[in-house]
């Protein structure tokens, strides 16, 4: 079970793109989304932990989320992409 702080911060990734996608974004937007700082921070800090120990069972599951996440990302911003090459 994840515990507080790898909760707060999935939850945090999960609200970035909730907000994103509910703004009614231009295709634009979605194209050159990022996560805030602050999510980048946790993510940066897990995947180091990832490559210097082993990570305990929350640790691994917030990381499973954001490999998730990550991947429907990128699926999205490359549909993004083509659709606004399509466009040229």
């Amino acid at each position: 079970m994840a515990t507080q702080t790898e909760q707060v911060s999935i939850a945090l990734i999960y609200d970035e793109i909730a907000e994103i996608f509910t703004s009614s974004p231009a295709i634009e937007q979605i194209a050159s989304f990022r996560l805030s700082d602050e999510a980048d921070q946790f993510i940066g800090d897990l995947l180091e932990a990832n490559r210097t120990r082993k990570l305990r069972d929350d640790e691994e599951e917030a990381l499973d989320h954001f490999e998730a996440i990550e991947n429907l990302m990128q699926i999205v911003k490359i549909t993004a992409h083509a659709k606004l090459e399509s466009k040229k």
